[in-house]
């Protein structure tokens, strides 16, 4: 009998299996306990895979899950101010469009309007790369530690399931 995996944490049925990074997750390996990473939370577990509704996990190599949105944003850092359109967002970092010119490593503070009735989200950001998509921002505190922006992301998930990763890999 096939058996669904759920996050301990946030008890989200959208698992994700990763791909072992410590020598206990690779010794664990050998009894065919993988790790799993919930893309909703970010939580990081161990779980035997065998008997699993979909044994075939492909790896996911994503850390965080995106998530398309349209949000206005300003950033400053230094000397440089700008603003911009965030068009995904995770609980790691985001992609915006924006004409201010930046660098590879800058770091940004970020200030995110999630809703119009709010105060912005403000968060500090290292460029990650600058491409024709876009600016990419990494975020510097953990995900965990932002209240705010995890349920933003998890609320957002679970009202546009079609948002979420295709279903290749997800155990339900």
């Amino acid at each position: 009998m096939r058996r669904p995996l759920n996050c301990p944490q946030c008890k989200n049925g959208t698992v994700l299996r990763a791909r072992p990074q410590s020598p206990r997750e690779h010794v664990a390996a050998l009894v065919f306990v993988s790790p799993f990473r919930c893309p909703s939370c970010s939580y990081r577990f161990l779980a035997s895979h065998l008997g699993l509704k979909h044994p075939q996990h492909p790896f996911d190599r994503r850390e965080h899950l995106r998530i398309p949105v349209r949000l206005y944003l300003s950033f400053s850092g230094g000397k440089v101010r700008g603003e911009g359109t965030v068009m995904d967002l995770s609980v790691g970092g985001c992609v915006i469009k924006s004409k201010t010119q930046v660098h590879t490593d800058d770091i940004f503070y970020l200030q995110l309007t999630l809703d119009e009735s709010e105060p912005p989200l403000e968060v500090a950001a290292m460029v990650r790369s600058v491409s024709a998509r876009g600016i990419a921002f990494k975020f510097l505190r953990a995900a965990q530690e932002n209240k705010r922006l995890m349920a933003f992301v998890q609320i957002q998930t679970s009202l546009h399931p079609d948002r979420a990763p295709l279903n290749l890999g997800i155990a339900s």
